[in-house]
């Protein structure tokens, strides 16, 4: 049975990502973020979401394991800083249903959502600029970088919450990155 991992970053919907993986078949647990990365025995990774960069643990460490990884929200922008793109505050903080266009049709984690979706995103901070080896896959009029991808690195980003019932199309992401996890 395939094991996806979840990393709590302190985000207030980290178990609703444990639970569409659950739901989905997945072996699956909440681990700390400050767990040593050899501790992780997975095929798979989400880094969840969560108030800030300030409490992000190892999460760094973890984007040189050998699993697919899915960043969520904050975990998105973990992979952005850490990997030479960068954040910065969004013009539309807070929580919205957002309409979003998906940009690469090919992508292995939303391009089965094309030509749009609606999502759940807050845009507090948000990815400002790609980091190298990225592919940019969605965008809003609320965001420019709703979605990033490194499909050759199995490393996916979404600015947005699919683990939410206001995500159209969540079950869907979780989905794909199962399928990148098998």
């Amino acid at each position: 049975m395939t094991r996806i991992l979840v990393v709590d970053n302190h985000g207030q919907f980290t178990h609703l990502e444990r639970r569409a993986l659950r739901d989905a078949g997945v072996d699956t647990e909440i681990v700390d973020n400050d767990t040593p990365p050899g501790d992780l025995d997975a095929d798979g990774l989400v880094l969840s979401g969560g108030p800030d960069m300030d409490r992000i643990g190892r999460c760094g460490e973890y984007l040189d394991l050998d699993v697919p990884i899915l960043g969520i929200c904050l975990g998105m922008q973990i992979m952005a800083t850490e990997l030479d793109g960068s954040v910065g505050s969004g013009e539309y903080g807070g929580y919205a249903d957002v309409d979003v266009r998906i940009v690469d049709e090919g992508d292995p984690l939303i391009g089965s959502l094309a030509p749009e979706t609606r999502v759940w995103a807050s845009h507090a901070d948000e990815v400002t600029a790609l980091p190298t080896g990225f592919t940019h896959t969605a965008t809003s009029d609320v965001c420019e970088i709703e979605a990033m991808s490194a499909p050759d690195r199995d490393l996916y980003g979404v600015q947005w919450h699919p683990e939410v019932a206001h995500t159209a199309e969540g079950d869907e992401v979780f989905a794909n990155f199962i399928a990148r996890c098998e």
